[in-house]
Protein backbone atom coordinates (compact mmCIF):
# COMPACT_ATOMS: atom_id res chain seq x y z
CA UNK A 1 0.00 0.00 0.00
CA UNK A 2 1.06 3.61 -0.51
CA UNK A 3 0.02 6.88 1.12
CA UNK A 4 -1.17 8.11 -2.30
CA UNK A 5 -3.53 5.14 -2.72
CA UNK A 6 -5.01 5.56 0.77
CA UNK A 7 -5.56 9.31 0.27
CA UNK A 8 -7.21 8.71 -3.10
CA UNK A 9 -9.45 5.96 -1.70
CA UNK A 10 -10.76 8.21 1.07
CA UNK A 11 -11.07 11.20 -1.25
CA UNK A 12 -13.38 9.12 -3.45
CA UNK A 13 -15.50 8.14 -0.44
CA UNK A 14 -14.05 4.68 0.09
CA UNK A 15 -13.92 2.91 3.46
CA UNK A 16 -10.40 2.42 4.77
CA UNK A 17 -9.41 -0.89 6.34
CA UNK A 18 -7.93 -1.20 9.82
CA UNK A 19 -4.58 -2.12 8.26
CA UNK A 20 -4.57 0.95 5.99
CA UNK A 21 -5.37 3.31 8.84
CA UNK A 22 -2.82 1.73 11.18
CA UNK A 23 -0.13 1.77 8.47
CA UNK A 24 -0.75 5.46 7.71
CA UNK A 25 -0.76 6.57 11.39
CA UNK A 26 2.37 4.56 12.24
CA UNK A 27 4.16 5.89 9.17
CA UNK A 28 3.34 9.46 10.11
CA UNK A 29 4.53 9.03 13.71
CA UNK A 30 7.83 7.56 12.41
CA UNK A 31 8.22 10.52 9.99
CA UNK A 32 7.99 8.16 7.01
CA UNK A 33 4.86 9.97 5.77
CA UNK A 34 5.25 13.75 5.38
CA UNK A 35 2.95 16.44 6.72
CA UNK A 36 1.53 17.24 3.29
CA UNK A 37 0.22 13.72 2.80
CA UNK A 38 -1.28 13.52 6.29
CA UNK A 39 -2.87 16.94 5.62
CA UNK A 40 -4.40 15.57 2.44
CA UNK A 41 -5.86 12.57 4.28
CA UNK A 42 -7.25 14.80 7.06
CA UNK A 43 -8.94 17.02 4.48
CA UNK A 44 -10.38 13.97 2.72
CA UNK A 45 -11.77 12.77 6.06
CA UNK A 46 -13.31 16.21 6.65
CA UNK A 47 -15.15 16.00 3.31
CA UNK A 48 -16.01 12.28 3.25
CA UNK A 49 -16.23 11.54 7.02
CA UNK A 50 -15.65 8.04 8.42
CA UNK A 51 -17.76 5.10 9.47
CA UNK A 52 -17.95 4.12 13.15
CA UNK A 53 -15.57 1.24 12.40
CA UNK A 54 -13.07 3.53 10.64
CA UNK A 55 -13.22 6.01 13.53
CA UNK A 56 -12.60 3.20 16.01
CA UNK A 57 -9.66 1.96 13.93
CA UNK A 58 -8.17 5.47 13.77
CA UNK A 59 -8.65 5.84 17.54
CA UNK A 60 -6.93 2.52 18.28
CA UNK A 61 -4.05 3.27 15.90
CA UNK A 62 -3.47 6.60 17.64
CA UNK A 63 -3.85 5.03 21.08
CA UNK A 64 -1.16 2.42 20.36
CA UNK A 65 1.28 5.01 18.95
CA UNK A 66 2.77 5.49 22.45
CA UNK A 67 2.60 4.23 26.00
CA UNK A 68 -0.61 2.75 27.41
CA UNK A 69 -1.49 2.34 31.06
CA UNK A 70 -3.40 -0.39 32.87
CA UNK A 71 -4.32 0.98 36.31
CA UNK A 72 -7.07 -1.59 36.97
CA UNK A 73 -4.49 -4.37 36.72
CA UNK A 74 -2.18 -2.58 39.15
CA UNK A 75 -4.97 -1.71 41.56
CA UNK A 76 -6.89 -4.96 41.21
CA UNK A 77 -10.23 -3.18 40.76
CA UNK A 78 -12.34 -1.44 38.15
CA UNK A 79 -11.25 2.12 37.25
CA UNK A 80 -13.53 4.85 35.89
CA UNK A 81 -12.46 8.06 34.15
CA UNK A 82 -14.28 11.18 32.99
CA UNK A 83 -13.56 13.74 30.30
CA UNK A 84 -15.06 17.10 29.46
CA UNK A 85 -14.97 18.61 25.99
CA UNK A 86 -14.26 21.94 27.71
CA UNK A 87 -16.25 24.94 28.79
CA UNK A 88 -16.26 28.16 30.78
CA UNK A 89 -16.25 27.58 34.54
CA UNK A 90 -16.00 23.80 34.16
CA UNK A 91 -14.50 22.46 37.38
CA UNK A 92 -16.56 19.27 37.59
CA UNK A 93 -13.53 16.92 37.72
CA UNK A 94 -12.57 18.50 41.05
CA UNK A 95 -16.02 17.59 42.40
CA UNK A 96 -16.95 14.32 40.67
CA UNK A 97 -13.61 12.54 41.20
CA UNK A 98 -13.58 12.90 45.02
CA UNK A 99 -17.29 12.04 45.18
CA UNK A 100 -16.66 8.77 43.34
CA UNK A 101 -13.56 8.04 45.41
CA UNK A 102 -15.61 8.52 48.57
CA UNK A 103 -18.11 6.00 47.19
CA UNK A 104 -15.43 3.33 46.87
CA UNK A 105 -14.32 3.39 43.23
CA UNK A 106 -10.94 4.22 41.73
CA UNK A 107 -10.56 7.29 39.51
CA UNK A 108 -7.10 7.56 37.89
CA UNK A 109 -7.17 10.96 36.16
CA UNK A 110 -4.53 12.26 33.79
CA UNK A 111 -5.28 15.83 32.76
CA UNK A 112 -3.70 18.56 30.68
CA UNK A 113 -2.98 22.24 30.81
CA UNK A 114 -5.25 24.80 29.24
CA UNK A 115 -4.79 26.96 26.18
CA UNK A 116 -7.43 29.66 26.09
CA UNK A 117 -9.69 31.46 28.54
CA UNK A 118 -8.53 29.64 31.71
CA UNK A 119 -6.06 26.97 32.67
CA UNK A 120 -6.84 23.28 32.46
CA UNK A 121 -7.50 21.02 35.44
CA UNK A 122 -3.75 20.77 36.11
CA UNK A 123 -3.36 24.56 36.18
CA UNK A 124 -6.32 24.89 38.52
CA UNK A 125 -4.93 22.32 40.95
CA UNK A 126 -1.50 23.97 40.93
CA UNK A 127 -3.14 27.12 42.29
CA UNK A 128 -3.46 25.21 45.59
CA UNK A 129 -0.23 26.11 47.46
CA UNK A 130 2.28 23.27 47.23
CA UNK A 131 0.13 20.97 45.04
CA UNK A 132 2.24 18.89 42.62
CA UNK A 133 0.84 17.27 39.49
CA UNK A 134 4.28 16.04 38.37
CA UNK A 135 4.46 12.72 40.20
CA UNK A 136 5.86 9.32 39.31
CA UNK A 137 3.57 6.57 38.09
CA UNK A 138 4.32 4.59 41.24
CA UNK A 139 3.29 7.54 43.43
CA UNK A 140 0.17 8.05 41.25
CA UNK A 141 -0.95 4.45 41.92
CA UNK A 142 -0.04 4.70 45.62
CA UNK A 143 -2.21 7.81 46.07
CA UNK A 144 -5.15 6.19 44.25
CA UNK A 145 -4.86 3.09 46.42
CA UNK A 146 -4.94 5.31 49.53
CA UNK A 147 -7.54 7.94 48.59
CA UNK A 148 -9.46 6.48 45.64
CA UNK A 149 -8.24 9.03 43.09
CA UNK A 150 -5.35 11.10 41.88
CA UNK A 151 -5.06 13.82 39.25
CA UNK A 152 -1.70 14.12 37.55
CA UNK A 153 -0.19 15.62 34.40
CA UNK A 154 -0.28 13.56 31.22
CA UNK A 155 2.82 11.56 30.27
CA UNK A 156 4.79 13.00 27.38
CA UNK A 157 4.78 9.54 25.79
CA UNK A 158 0.99 9.25 25.78
CA UNK A 159 -0.54 9.15 22.26
CA UNK A 160 2.22 10.94 20.30
CA UNK A 161 0.14 10.51 17.13
CA UNK A 162 -2.49 12.86 18.53
CA UNK A 163 0.08 15.53 19.37
CA UNK A 164 1.40 15.53 15.80
CA UNK A 165 -1.99 15.24 14.11
CA UNK A 166 -3.68 17.86 16.30
CA UNK A 167 -0.99 20.43 15.53
CA UNK A 168 -1.50 19.74 11.84
CA UNK A 169 -5.29 20.00 12.12
CA UNK A 170 -4.93 23.44 13.69
CA UNK A 171 -2.76 24.58 10.78
CA UNK A 172 -4.90 23.07 7.99
CA UNK A 173 -8.47 23.99 9.05
CA UNK A 174 -9.38 20.36 9.71
CA UNK A 175 -10.30 20.68 13.39
CA UNK A 176 -14.10 20.54 13.05
CA UNK A 177 -14.51 16.95 11.90
CA UNK A 178 -16.48 14.60 14.16
CA UNK A 179 -14.30 11.50 13.45
CA UNK A 180 -11.10 13.50 14.04
CA UNK A 181 -12.40 15.11 17.24
CA UNK A 182 -13.63 11.72 18.46
CA UNK A 183 -10.37 9.90 17.76
CA UNK A 184 -8.33 12.68 19.41
CA UNK A 185 -10.33 12.53 22.64
CA UNK A 186 -10.92 8.79 22.81
CA UNK A 187 -7.35 7.76 21.95
CA UNK A 188 -6.11 9.57 25.06
CA UNK A 189 -8.91 8.26 27.26
CA UNK A 190 -8.40 4.66 26.12
CA UNK A 191 -4.62 4.92 26.49
CA UNK A 192 -4.99 5.77 30.18
CA UNK A 193 -6.63 2.38 30.67
CA UNK A 194 -9.94 3.08 32.42
CA UNK A 195 -12.57 0.34 32.27
CA UNK A 196 -15.35 2.89 31.90
CA UNK A 197 -15.45 6.49 30.69
CA UNK A 198 -18.04 9.22 31.28
CA UNK A 199 -17.87 12.01 28.70
CA UNK A 200 -19.22 15.47 29.52
CA UNK A 201 -20.07 16.88 26.08
CA UNK A 202 -20.67 20.62 26.35
CA UNK A 203 -23.25 22.32 24.11
CA UNK A 204 -23.55 26.05 23.48
CA UNK A 205 -21.71 29.25 22.69
CA UNK A 206 -18.99 28.48 25.26
CA UNK A 207 -18.39 24.98 23.89
CA UNK A 208 -16.63 23.50 20.89
CA UNK A 209 -19.99 22.05 19.81
CA UNK A 210 -22.18 25.13 19.35
CA UNK A 211 -25.44 23.32 18.62
CA UNK A 212 -27.28 20.31 19.98
CA UNK A 213 -27.25 18.25 16.77
CA UNK A 214 -23.46 18.42 16.40
CA UNK A 215 -23.00 17.60 20.08
CA UNK A 216 -25.26 14.56 19.67
CA UNK A 217 -23.20 13.39 16.70
CA UNK A 218 -19.96 13.71 18.67
CA UNK A 219 -21.43 12.02 21.76
CA UNK A 220 -22.78 9.14 19.65
CA UNK A 221 -19.45 8.75 17.85
CA UNK A 222 -17.48 8.62 21.11
CA UNK A 223 -19.80 6.14 22.83
CA UNK A 224 -19.73 3.98 19.69
CA UNK A 225 -15.92 3.97 19.67
CA UNK A 226 -15.94 3.11 23.37
CA UNK A 227 -18.23 0.15 22.73
CA UNK A 228 -16.22 -1.08 19.72
CA UNK A 229 -13.09 -0.83 21.88
CA UNK A 230 -14.63 -2.97 24.61
CA UNK A 231 -15.05 -0.15 27.14
CA UNK A 232 -18.16 1.01 28.94
CA UNK A 233 -18.88 4.55 27.88
CA UNK A 234 -21.55 7.14 28.70
CA UNK A 235 -21.95 10.63 27.26
CA UNK A 236 -23.75 13.40 29.15
CA UNK A 237 -24.71 16.47 27.11
CA UNK A 238 -24.62 19.57 29.34
CA UNK A 239 -25.47 23.21 28.76
CA UNK A 240 -22.67 25.67 28.01
CA UNK A 241 -24.74 28.63 26.83
CA UNK A 242 -23.82 30.19 30.17
CA UNK A 243 -20.78 29.75 32.45
CA UNK A 244 -21.02 26.78 34.82
CA UNK A 245 -21.31 27.93 38.42
CA UNK A 246 -20.35 31.41 39.60
CA UNK A 247 -16.54 31.31 39.29
CA UNK A 248 -14.32 31.47 36.19
CA UNK A 249 -10.55 31.32 36.60
CA UNK A 250 -8.13 29.04 38.42
CA UNK A 251 -7.96 29.48 42.20
CA UNK A 252 -11.53 30.86 42.22
CA UNK A 253 -12.75 27.68 40.52
CA UNK A 254 -10.89 25.45 42.98
CA UNK A 255 -12.45 27.39 45.85
CA UNK A 256 -15.89 26.97 44.28
CA UNK A 257 -15.26 23.22 43.91
CA UNK A 258 -14.26 22.99 47.59
CA UNK A 259 -17.39 24.92 48.54
CA UNK A 260 -19.45 22.53 46.40
CA UNK A 261 -18.01 19.60 48.36
CA UNK A 262 -18.99 21.46 51.53
CA UNK A 263 -22.58 21.50 50.23
CA UNK A 264 -22.60 25.05 48.87
CA UNK A 265 -22.71 24.52 45.10
CA UNK A 266 -24.71 26.69 42.69
CA UNK A 267 -27.67 24.71 41.34
CA UNK A 268 -26.29 24.15 37.83
CA UNK A 269 -22.85 23.06 39.04
CA UNK A 270 -24.44 20.72 41.59
CA UNK A 271 -26.72 19.10 39.01
CA UNK A 272 -23.97 18.50 36.45
CA UNK A 273 -21.50 17.22 39.07
CA UNK A 274 -23.98 14.84 40.71
CA UNK A 275 -25.14 13.53 37.33
CA UNK A 276 -21.58 12.86 36.15
CA UNK A 277 -20.73 11.21 39.48
CA UNK A 278 -23.82 8.99 39.33
CA UNK A 279 -23.00 7.89 35.78
CA UNK A 280 -19.44 7.03 36.85
CA UNK A 281 -20.76 5.01 39.79
CA UNK A 282 -23.20 3.19 37.50
CA UNK A 283 -20.37 2.17 35.16
CA UNK A 284 -18.55 0.79 38.21
CA UNK A 285 -21.57 -1.36 39.05
CA UNK A 286 -22.64 0.50 42.18
CA UNK A 287 -26.36 0.35 41.35
CA UNK A 288 -29.05 1.92 39.20
CA UNK A 289 -29.39 5.63 38.46
CA UNK A 290 -31.42 6.51 41.55
CA UNK A 291 -29.17 4.50 43.86
CA UNK A 292 -26.02 6.10 42.43
CA UNK A 293 -27.42 9.62 42.71
CA UNK A 294 -28.15 8.97 46.39
CA UNK A 295 -24.62 7.63 46.88
CA UNK A 296 -23.14 10.75 45.24
CA UNK A 297 -25.30 13.12 47.27
CA UNK A 298 -24.53 11.26 50.52
CA UNK A 299 -20.79 11.53 49.78
CA UNK A 300 -21.18 15.32 49.73
CA UNK A 301 -23.54 15.64 52.68
CA UNK A 302 -21.43 13.34 54.89
CA UNK A 303 -18.24 15.27 54.16
CA UNK A 304 -16.52 12.12 52.85
CA UNK A 305 -15.97 13.57 49.36
CA UNK A 306 -14.33 16.70 50.77
CA UNK A 307 -12.10 14.55 52.98
CA UNK A 308 -11.06 12.46 49.96
CA UNK A 309 -10.07 15.64 48.10
CA UNK A 310 -8.20 16.98 51.11
CA UNK A 311 -6.28 13.71 51.62
CA UNK A 312 -5.37 13.43 47.93
CA UNK A 313 -4.17 17.05 47.87
CA UNK A 314 -2.07 16.51 50.98
CA UNK A 315 -0.45 13.41 49.46
CA UNK A 316 0.42 15.51 46.40
CA UNK A 317 2.18 18.14 48.51
CA UNK A 318 -0.58 20.68 49.08
CA UNK A 319 -0.91 22.91 52.11
CA UNK A 320 -4.41 21.71 52.97
CA UNK A 321 -5.00 24.60 55.36
CA UNK A 322 -6.08 26.36 52.15
CA UNK A 323 -9.25 24.22 52.15
CA UNK A 324 -10.48 26.31 55.09
CA UNK A 325 -8.41 29.49 54.76
CA UNK A 326 -8.84 30.67 51.17
CA UNK A 327 -6.43 33.58 51.69
CA UNK A 328 -3.62 31.01 51.35
CA UNK A 329 -4.41 30.79 47.63
CA UNK A 330 -3.02 34.30 47.31
CA UNK A 331 -4.93 37.51 46.85
CA UNK A 332 -5.25 39.35 43.52
CA UNK A 333 -3.55 42.72 43.43
CA UNK A 334 -6.61 44.40 41.94
CA UNK A 335 -10.33 43.68 42.16
CA UNK A 336 -13.29 45.61 40.87
CA UNK A 337 -17.05 45.23 41.16
CA UNK A 338 -19.07 45.81 38.00
CA UNK A 339 -22.58 47.25 38.45
CA UNK A 340 -25.43 47.17 36.00
CA UNK A 341 -26.62 50.38 34.39
CA UNK A 342 -30.15 49.07 33.84
CA UNK A 343 -32.89 46.99 35.45
CA UNK A 344 -34.49 43.81 34.17
CA UNK A 345 -34.14 40.05 34.00
CA UNK A 346 -30.86 38.56 32.83
CA UNK A 347 -31.67 36.51 29.73
CA UNK A 348 -28.14 35.46 28.72
CA UNK A 349 -24.59 35.43 30.02
CA UNK A 350 -22.25 34.99 27.05
CA UNK A 351 -19.70 32.24 27.60
CA UNK A 352 -17.59 33.38 24.68
CA UNK A 353 -17.32 36.95 25.96
CA UNK A 354 -16.72 35.72 29.50
CA UNK A 355 -13.84 33.60 28.22
CA UNK A 356 -12.26 36.56 26.44
CA UNK A 357 -12.48 38.69 29.58
CA UNK A 358 -10.99 35.89 31.67
CA UNK A 359 -8.11 35.65 29.20
CA UNK A 360 -7.59 39.44 29.28
CA UNK A 361 -7.40 39.28 33.09
CA UNK A 362 -4.57 36.75 32.83
CA UNK A 363 -6.43 33.56 33.85
CA UNK A 364 -5.58 31.78 30.58
CA UNK A 365 -2.84 31.35 28.01
CA UNK A 366 -2.67 33.17 24.69
CA UNK A 367 0.22 30.96 23.55
CA UNK A 368 1.29 27.44 24.49
CA UNK A 369 3.64 27.53 27.48
CA UNK A 370 2.57 31.02 28.52
CA UNK A 371 2.22 32.05 32.15
CA UNK A 372 -1.07 31.96 34.03
CA UNK A 373 -2.16 34.32 36.81
CA UNK A 374 -3.77 31.90 39.27
CA UNK A 375 -5.41 34.78 41.18
CA UNK A 376 -7.12 36.20 38.08
CA UNK A 377 -10.76 35.48 37.35
CA UNK A 378 -14.41 36.41 37.58
CA UNK A 379 -17.04 35.78 40.23
CA UNK A 380 -20.61 36.32 39.03
CA UNK A 381 -23.13 37.79 41.48
CA UNK A 382 -26.17 36.85 39.39
CA UNK A 383 -27.34 34.18 36.98
CA UNK A 384 -29.57 33.74 33.95
CA UNK A 385 -33.08 34.48 35.22
CA UNK A 386 -31.94 36.82 37.98
CA UNK A 387 -33.90 40.07 38.39
CA UNK A 388 -31.53 43.01 38.86
CA UNK A 389 -32.03 46.69 39.55
CA UNK A 390 -29.90 49.52 38.23
CA UNK A 391 -26.76 49.73 40.37
CA UNK A 392 -26.75 46.07 41.42
CA UNK A 393 -23.45 44.18 41.24
CA UNK A 394 -23.21 41.89 38.20
CA UNK A 395 -19.89 40.42 39.21
CA UNK A 396 -16.34 40.97 40.40
CA UNK A 397 -13.23 40.87 38.18
CA UNK A 398 -9.80 40.29 39.68
CA UNK A 399 -6.20 40.14 38.52
CA UNK A 400 -2.57 40.42 39.51
CA UNK A 401 -1.52 40.90 35.87
CA UNK A 402 -0.79 44.00 33.85
CA UNK A 403 -4.05 44.73 32.04
CA UNK A 404 -6.49 47.58 31.46
CA UNK A 405 -8.99 46.89 34.25
CA UNK A 406 -11.19 49.86 33.31
CA UNK A 407 -11.57 48.55 29.76
CA UNK A 408 -12.30 45.07 31.09
CA UNK A 409 -15.02 46.49 33.35
CA UNK A 410 -16.62 48.19 30.34
CA UNK A 411 -16.44 44.97 28.32
CA UNK A 412 -17.99 43.01 31.19
CA UNK A 413 -21.33 44.79 30.63
CA UNK A 414 -21.47 43.25 27.15
CA UNK A 415 -21.45 39.75 28.66
CA UNK A 416 -25.07 40.20 29.77
CA UNK A 417 -28.32 40.37 27.83
CA UNK A 418 -31.55 41.55 29.46
CA UNK A 419 -35.27 41.00 29.15
CA UNK A 420 -38.20 42.96 30.55
CA UNK A 421 -40.03 39.68 31.20
CA UNK A 422 -39.10 36.79 33.53
CA UNK A 423 -36.79 34.20 31.96
CA UNK A 424 -37.48 30.44 32.34
CA UNK A 425 -35.01 28.32 34.31
CA UNK A 426 -32.36 26.54 32.27
CA UNK A 427 -31.77 22.80 32.26
CA UNK A 428 -28.12 22.01 32.97
CA UNK A 429 -28.23 18.36 31.84
CA UNK A 430 -29.66 17.99 28.34
CA UNK A 431 -29.27 14.31 27.44
CA UNK A 432 -27.58 11.09 28.57
CA UNK A 433 -26.36 8.51 26.03
CA UNK A 434 -25.28 5.11 27.32
CA UNK A 435 -23.58 2.45 25.16
CA UNK A 436 -24.72 -0.54 27.20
Amino acid sequence: MTAYDIIMKKRRGGILSDDEIRWFVNGYVRDEIPDYQMSALLMAICFQSMTAEETAALTMAMMHSGDTFHPSEELGAICIDKHSTGGVGDKTTLIAAPICAACGIYVPKMSGRGLGHTGGTIDKLESIPGFSTSISHERFIEIIRKTGFSIAGQSGTLVPADKKIYALRNATATVDSIPLICSSIMSKKLATGADGIVLDVKVGDGAFMKNYDDAMKLASAMTSVGKLSGRKCTAVLTDMDKPLGHAVGNSVEVIEAIEALKGNAPADLYEVSITLSAEMLMLAGKGDENCCRRLAEDAVHSGKALEAFRTMAQMQGADVRAFDDYSLFGKPKRTAEVRTDRSGYISKISCEKTGLISLALGAGRKVKGGDIDSTAGIIFSCNVGSCVNKGDVLGTVMTSSECDLEEIKRDFHDVFSFSDEPVPERTAVLKIIRNE
